[in-house]
Protein backbone atom coordinates (compact mmCIF):
# COMPACT_ATOMS: atom_id res chain seq x y z
CA UNK A 1 0.00 0.00 0.00
CA UNK A 2 2.74 2.51 0.69
CA UNK A 3 3.99 1.89 -2.74
CA UNK A 4 1.15 3.76 -4.23
CA UNK A 5 0.86 6.30 -1.71
CA UNK A 6 3.52 8.89 -3.78
CA UNK A 7 2.05 7.89 -6.40
CA UNK A 8 -1.42 8.58 -5.92
CA UNK A 9 -0.56 11.81 -4.56
CA UNK A 10 1.28 13.43 -7.12
CA UNK A 11 -1.71 12.20 -9.49
CA UNK A 12 -4.14 13.86 -7.20
CA UNK A 13 -2.20 17.23 -7.08
CA UNK A 14 -2.25 16.84 -11.09
CA UNK A 15 -5.78 16.67 -10.95
CA UNK A 16 -6.64 19.52 -8.64
CA UNK A 17 -4.45 21.77 -10.62
CA UNK A 18 -6.16 21.00 -13.47
CA UNK A 19 -9.95 20.89 -12.63
CA UNK A 20 -9.14 24.37 -11.29
CA UNK A 21 -7.68 26.13 -14.15
CA UNK A 22 -8.92 24.12 -16.99
CA UNK A 23 -12.78 25.92 -16.80
CA UNK A 24 -11.77 29.11 -16.90
CA UNK A 25 -10.07 28.54 -19.99
CA UNK A 26 -13.66 27.42 -21.80
CA UNK A 27 -15.06 31.16 -21.91
CA UNK A 28 -11.96 32.66 -23.59
CA UNK A 29 -11.98 31.01 -26.82
CA UNK A 30 -10.70 34.00 -29.40
CA UNK A 31 -11.07 34.05 -33.39
CA UNK A 32 -8.35 33.48 -35.19
CA UNK A 33 -6.66 30.99 -32.91
CA UNK A 34 -7.62 27.79 -35.42
CA UNK A 35 -4.69 25.92 -36.88
CA UNK A 36 -2.75 27.57 -39.98
CA UNK A 37 -2.89 25.79 -42.83
CA UNK A 38 0.31 25.72 -45.03
CA UNK A 39 1.98 22.96 -46.97
CA UNK A 40 3.34 20.83 -44.56
CA UNK A 41 -0.72 19.51 -43.47
CA UNK A 42 -1.03 16.18 -44.65
CA UNK A 43 -2.91 13.92 -42.76
CA UNK A 44 -2.66 10.75 -44.77
CA UNK A 45 1.59 11.90 -44.61
CA UNK A 46 1.04 12.48 -41.00
CA UNK A 47 -0.49 9.04 -40.31
CA UNK A 48 2.84 6.89 -41.69
CA UNK A 49 4.82 9.28 -40.01
CA UNK A 50 3.08 8.97 -36.75
CA UNK A 51 3.07 4.79 -37.21
CA UNK A 52 6.83 5.05 -37.99
CA UNK A 53 7.14 7.49 -34.84
CA UNK A 54 5.40 4.85 -32.40
CA UNK A 55 7.75 1.78 -33.71
CA UNK A 56 11.01 3.76 -33.59
CA UNK A 57 10.01 5.22 -30.26
CA UNK A 58 9.12 1.76 -28.59
CA UNK A 59 12.16 0.25 -29.85
CA UNK A 60 14.55 2.83 -28.56
CA UNK A 61 13.15 3.16 -25.22
CA UNK A 62 13.12 -0.34 -24.81
CA UNK A 63 16.93 -0.38 -25.90
CA UNK A 64 17.00 2.66 -23.17
CA UNK A 65 15.95 1.09 -20.12
CA UNK A 66 16.58 -2.62 -20.56
CA UNK A 67 20.57 -1.47 -21.56
CA UNK A 68 21.45 -0.58 -17.61
CA UNK A 69 19.58 -3.36 -16.49
CA UNK A 70 21.94 -6.05 -18.40
CA UNK A 71 24.91 -4.16 -17.49
CA UNK A 72 25.68 -6.63 -13.81
CA UNK A 73 26.54 -8.97 -16.74
CA UNK A 74 29.12 -6.64 -18.59
CA UNK A 75 31.92 -6.05 -15.24
CA UNK A 76 32.94 -2.57 -16.99
CA UNK A 77 29.14 -1.26 -16.26
CA UNK A 78 28.26 -2.47 -13.00
CA UNK A 79 26.91 -0.05 -10.93
CA UNK A 80 29.73 -0.17 -8.21
CA UNK A 81 32.24 0.87 -11.10
CA UNK A 82 33.39 4.44 -12.12
CA UNK A 83 32.04 4.09 -15.91
CA UNK A 84 28.56 3.45 -14.71
CA UNK A 85 28.59 6.47 -12.72
CA UNK A 86 29.88 8.63 -15.43
CA UNK A 87 26.94 7.14 -17.67
CA UNK A 88 24.27 7.43 -15.14
CA UNK A 89 25.52 11.51 -14.76
CA UNK A 90 25.30 11.35 -18.83
CA UNK A 91 21.71 10.31 -18.42
CA UNK A 92 20.83 12.59 -15.39
CA UNK A 93 22.22 15.88 -17.72
CA UNK A 94 19.72 14.71 -20.30
CA UNK A 95 16.63 14.56 -17.89
CA UNK A 96 17.96 17.92 -16.44
CA UNK A 97 18.25 19.39 -19.99
CA UNK A 98 14.63 18.08 -20.72
CA UNK A 99 12.61 19.82 -17.80
CA UNK A 100 14.68 23.11 -18.60
CA UNK A 101 14.84 22.92 -22.45
CA UNK A 102 11.88 21.20 -23.59
CA UNK A 103 9.11 20.76 -21.06
CA UNK A 104 9.33 24.23 -19.41
CA UNK A 105 9.86 26.71 -22.31
CA UNK A 106 6.33 24.56 -24.05
CA UNK A 107 4.95 25.52 -20.58
CA UNK A 108 5.82 28.72 -20.99
CA UNK A 109 4.55 29.36 -24.38
CA UNK A 110 1.37 27.25 -24.24
CA UNK A 111 0.34 29.59 -21.20
CA UNK A 112 1.36 32.93 -22.53
CA UNK A 113 -0.49 32.22 -25.77
CA UNK A 114 -2.53 34.99 -27.58
CA UNK A 115 -5.20 32.79 -27.92
CA UNK A 116 -5.65 33.11 -23.89
CA UNK A 117 -7.73 35.69 -21.91
CA UNK A 118 -5.01 38.64 -20.74
CA UNK A 119 -7.12 38.07 -17.03
CA UNK A 120 -5.59 35.02 -15.58
CA UNK A 121 -3.10 33.84 -18.32
CA UNK A 122 -1.16 36.86 -18.84
CA UNK A 123 -1.26 38.73 -15.93
CA UNK A 124 0.86 36.11 -13.67
CA UNK A 125 3.41 33.62 -14.64
CA UNK A 126 1.74 30.23 -13.76
CA UNK A 127 4.13 28.11 -15.77
CA UNK A 128 6.96 28.98 -13.22
CA UNK A 129 4.50 28.95 -9.87
CA UNK A 130 3.22 25.67 -11.18
CA UNK A 131 7.02 24.21 -11.43
CA UNK A 132 7.57 25.30 -8.39
CA UNK A 133 5.39 24.00 -6.60
CA UNK A 134 5.87 20.76 -8.75
CA UNK A 135 9.57 20.70 -7.30
CA UNK A 136 8.52 21.25 -3.72
CA UNK A 137 5.92 18.60 -3.66
CA UNK A 138 7.61 15.99 -5.01
CA UNK A 139 10.72 16.86 -2.16
CA UNK A 140 7.48 16.15 -0.13
CA UNK A 141 7.05 13.27 -1.37
CA UNK A 142 10.32 12.04 -2.04
CA UNK A 143 10.88 12.94 2.17
CA UNK A 144 7.55 11.20 3.04
CA UNK A 145 7.74 8.27 1.26
CA UNK A 146 11.59 7.51 2.35
CA UNK A 147 10.43 8.16 5.85
CA UNK A 148 7.66 5.18 5.60
CA UNK A 149 9.62 2.92 3.59
CA UNK A 150 12.77 3.25 6.16
CA UNK A 151 10.03 2.69 9.27
CA UNK A 152 8.56 -0.24 7.51
CA UNK A 153 11.94 -1.78 6.62
CA UNK A 154 13.37 -0.89 10.64
CA UNK A 155 10.14 -2.70 11.96
CA UNK A 156 11.12 -5.95 9.75
CA UNK A 157 14.91 -5.87 10.93
CA UNK A 158 14.49 -4.61 14.34
CA UNK A 159 13.34 -7.87 16.43
CA UNK A 160 16.75 -9.55 15.26
CA UNK A 161 18.88 -6.86 16.12
CA UNK A 162 17.33 -6.82 19.19
CA UNK A 163 17.85 -10.62 20.25
CA UNK A 164 21.60 -9.59 19.67
CA UNK A 165 21.61 -6.04 21.33
CA UNK A 166 22.31 -3.84 18.37
CA UNK A 167 19.38 -1.75 18.53
CA UNK A 168 21.85 1.37 18.86
CA UNK A 169 24.27 1.13 16.53
CA UNK A 170 20.59 0.33 13.77
CA UNK A 171 19.62 3.77 15.24
CA UNK A 172 23.01 5.33 14.41
CA UNK A 173 23.47 3.82 11.09
CA UNK A 174 20.16 5.21 10.13
CA UNK A 175 20.67 8.64 11.21
CA UNK A 176 23.91 9.03 9.43
CA UNK A 177 22.40 7.18 5.92
CA UNK A 178 24.23 8.78 2.82
CA UNK A 179 27.72 9.31 4.81
CA UNK A 180 28.97 6.00 5.17
CA UNK A 181 32.55 5.16 4.74
CA UNK A 182 33.03 1.42 5.47
CA UNK A 183 34.46 1.96 9.02
CA UNK A 184 33.58 -1.65 9.66
CA UNK A 185 33.00 -1.24 13.05
CA UNK A 186 29.66 -3.46 13.65
CA UNK A 187 27.97 -5.21 11.03
CA UNK A 188 24.39 -4.04 11.79
CA UNK A 189 25.58 -0.40 11.11
CA UNK A 190 26.45 -1.59 7.81
CA UNK A 191 23.37 -3.88 6.82
CA UNK A 192 21.09 -0.79 8.15
CA UNK A 193 22.70 1.80 6.10
CA UNK A 194 22.75 -0.57 3.18
CA UNK A 195 19.22 -1.01 3.33
CA UNK A 196 18.37 2.84 3.90
CA UNK A 197 20.31 3.76 0.56
CA UNK A 198 18.30 0.61 -1.17
CA UNK A 199 14.91 2.36 0.40
CA UNK A 200 16.79 5.75 -1.52
CA UNK A 201 17.22 4.26 -4.47
CA UNK A 202 13.85 2.71 -4.97
CA UNK A 203 12.00 5.64 -3.56
CA UNK A 204 14.20 7.90 -6.69
CA UNK A 205 13.31 5.54 -9.25
CA UNK A 206 9.45 5.55 -8.31
CA UNK A 207 9.19 9.08 -8.47
CA UNK A 208 11.50 9.52 -11.27
CA UNK A 209 9.44 7.23 -13.43
CA UNK A 210 5.78 8.78 -12.46
CA UNK A 211 7.18 12.08 -13.59
CA UNK A 212 8.81 10.87 -17.17
CA UNK A 213 5.70 8.97 -17.28
CA UNK A 214 3.56 12.23 -17.56
CA UNK A 215 5.26 14.52 -19.40
CA UNK A 216 6.01 11.23 -22.11
CA UNK A 217 2.00 10.83 -22.75
CA UNK A 218 1.96 14.98 -23.29
CA UNK A 219 4.70 14.45 -25.84
CA UNK A 220 3.08 11.68 -27.42
CA UNK A 221 -0.31 13.57 -27.21
CA UNK A 222 1.12 16.40 -29.13
CA UNK A 223 2.85 14.17 -31.86
CA UNK A 224 -0.31 11.91 -32.59
CA UNK A 225 -2.56 15.20 -32.88
CA UNK A 226 -0.45 17.05 -35.21
CA UNK A 227 -1.18 17.01 -39.31
CA UNK A 228 2.06 19.03 -39.78
CA UNK A 229 4.43 16.87 -41.72
CA UNK A 230 7.58 19.10 -41.26
CA UNK A 231 7.51 18.75 -37.60
CA UNK A 232 6.70 15.65 -37.54
CA UNK A 233 10.05 14.17 -38.91
CA UNK A 234 12.20 16.33 -36.64
CA UNK A 235 9.99 15.38 -33.92
CA UNK A 236 10.72 11.79 -34.73
CA UNK A 237 14.56 11.86 -34.19
CA UNK A 238 14.61 13.81 -31.28
CA UNK A 239 11.86 11.70 -29.55
CA UNK A 240 14.63 8.35 -30.27
CA UNK A 241 17.19 10.27 -29.10
CA UNK A 242 15.91 11.59 -25.89
CA UNK A 243 13.17 8.42 -24.98
CA UNK A 244 16.74 6.08 -24.86
CA UNK A 245 19.10 8.13 -23.05
CA UNK A 246 16.12 9.18 -20.87
CA UNK A 247 15.96 5.75 -20.49
CA UNK A 248 19.20 5.22 -19.39
CA UNK A 249 18.22 7.00 -16.37
CA UNK A 250 15.60 5.76 -15.41
CA UNK A 251 17.18 2.02 -16.14
CA UNK A 252 19.58 3.17 -14.23
CA UNK A 253 17.94 4.13 -11.26
CA UNK A 254 15.81 0.81 -11.41
CA UNK A 255 18.93 -1.14 -11.50
CA UNK A 256 20.40 0.56 -8.03
CA UNK A 257 16.85 -0.31 -6.82
CA UNK A 258 17.23 -3.90 -6.64
CA UNK A 259 13.67 -4.24 -7.67
CA UNK A 260 12.65 -8.20 -8.56
CA UNK A 261 12.59 -9.11 -12.00
CA UNK A 262 8.97 -8.68 -12.38
CA UNK A 263 8.76 -5.42 -11.44
CA UNK A 264 11.83 -4.35 -13.16
CA UNK A 265 10.15 -5.73 -16.64
CA UNK A 266 7.01 -3.57 -15.25
CA UNK A 267 8.63 -0.44 -14.83
CA UNK A 268 10.82 -0.79 -18.07
CA UNK A 269 7.40 -1.85 -19.98
CA UNK A 270 5.37 1.48 -18.62
CA UNK A 271 8.28 3.72 -19.94
CA UNK A 272 8.55 2.11 -22.85
CA UNK A 273 4.82 2.32 -24.10
CA UNK A 274 4.13 5.61 -22.45
CA UNK A 275 4.87 7.63 -25.93
CA UNK A 276 3.86 5.16 -28.17
CA UNK A 277 0.23 5.33 -26.19
CA UNK A 278 0.08 9.04 -26.15
CA UNK A 279 0.60 9.09 -29.86
CA UNK A 280 -2.11 7.01 -30.21
CA UNK A 281 -4.32 8.92 -28.07
CA UNK A 282 -3.00 11.93 -30.08
CA UNK A 283 -4.48 10.33 -33.70
CA UNK A 284 -7.85 9.12 -31.73
CA UNK A 285 -8.28 12.77 -30.50
CA UNK A 286 -6.89 14.57 -33.72
CA UNK A 287 -10.34 15.44 -34.83
CA UNK A 288 -11.64 16.68 -31.60
CA UNK A 289 -8.15 17.82 -30.35
CA UNK A 290 -6.76 21.03 -31.27
CA UNK A 291 -3.27 22.35 -30.26
CA UNK A 292 -4.67 26.12 -30.18
CA UNK A 293 -7.76 25.64 -28.09
CA UNK A 294 -7.70 27.38 -24.76
CA UNK A 295 -8.28 23.82 -23.45
CA UNK A 296 -5.98 22.05 -24.59
CA UNK A 297 -3.34 25.16 -24.14
CA UNK A 298 -4.42 24.72 -20.63
CA UNK A 299 -4.50 21.47 -19.65
CA UNK A 300 -1.13 20.54 -21.54
CA UNK A 301 0.44 23.58 -20.27
CA UNK A 302 -0.43 22.81 -16.44
CA UNK A 303 0.86 19.43 -17.03
CA UNK A 304 4.55 20.46 -18.86
CA UNK A 305 5.12 23.06 -16.06
CA UNK A 306 4.47 20.12 -13.38
CA UNK A 307 6.73 17.51 -14.99
CA UNK A 308 9.45 20.13 -15.97
CA UNK A 309 9.66 21.06 -11.92
CA UNK A 310 9.17 17.28 -10.74
CA UNK A 311 12.14 16.36 -13.63
CA UNK A 312 14.51 19.30 -12.50
CA UNK A 313 14.21 18.53 -8.61
CA UNK A 314 14.76 14.59 -9.57
CA UNK A 315 18.14 15.31 -11.83
CA UNK A 316 19.49 17.90 -9.39
CA UNK A 317 18.85 16.82 -6.32
CA UNK A 318 18.10 12.86 -6.33
CA UNK A 319 20.45 12.16 -9.15
CA UNK A 320 23.58 14.67 -9.84
CA UNK A 321 23.74 15.74 -5.85
CA UNK A 322 23.35 12.50 -4.79
CA UNK A 323 26.14 11.15 -6.47
CA UNK A 324 28.80 13.78 -6.54
CA UNK A 325 28.39 14.30 -3.03
CA UNK A 326 28.53 10.56 -2.10
CA UNK A 327 31.94 8.98 -1.08
CA UNK A 328 32.73 7.66 -4.51
CA UNK A 329 32.86 10.59 -6.60
CA UNK A 330 33.70 12.73 -3.53
CA UNK A 331 36.95 10.25 -2.70
CA UNK A 332 38.11 11.11 -6.52
CA UNK A 333 38.26 14.18 -8.23
CA UNK A 334 39.97 12.43 -11.60
CA UNK A 335 36.07 10.87 -11.47
CA UNK A 336 34.42 14.13 -10.55
CA UNK A 337 35.93 15.71 -13.61
CA UNK A 338 34.93 13.24 -15.99
CA UNK A 339 31.27 13.21 -14.49
CA UNK A 340 31.44 16.67 -15.08
CA UNK A 341 31.97 16.18 -18.70
CA UNK A 342 29.27 13.94 -18.97
CA UNK A 343 26.80 16.05 -17.68
CA UNK A 344 27.60 18.57 -20.05
CA UNK A 345 27.81 16.08 -22.50
CA UNK A 346 24.34 14.86 -22.05
CA UNK A 347 22.92 18.37 -21.19
CA UNK A 348 24.23 19.98 -24.41
CA UNK A 349 23.31 17.27 -26.79
CA UNK A 350 19.45 17.29 -25.16
CA UNK A 351 19.37 21.10 -25.59
CA UNK A 352 20.26 20.92 -29.04
CA UNK A 353 17.70 18.78 -29.74
CA UNK A 354 15.83 21.73 -28.33
CA UNK A 355 15.66 23.04 -32.01
CA UNK A 356 13.98 20.31 -33.75
CA UNK A 357 11.73 19.51 -30.73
Amino acid sequence: MANSNPKLLIISIFFIILTFFTPQAQSVVKEGCEEEANDCNDKAGALTLKIIAIVSILITSMIGVSAPLFTRSVPALHPDKSLFVIVKAFAAGIILATGFMHVLPDSFDMLSSSCLSENPWHKFPFTGFVAMLSAIITLMVDSMATSVYTKKATIGVNPESDARGARPDQEMAMENAGHFHGHGHHCEAKLAVGETQLLRYRVIAMVLELGIIVHSIVIGLSLGASNNTCSIKGLIAALCFHQMFEGMGLGGCILQAEYKLFKKAIMAFFFSVTTPFGIVLGIGLSKTYKENSPTALVTVGLLNASSAGLLVYMALVDLLAADFMGPKLQGSVKLQIKSYMAVLLGAGGMSVMAKWA
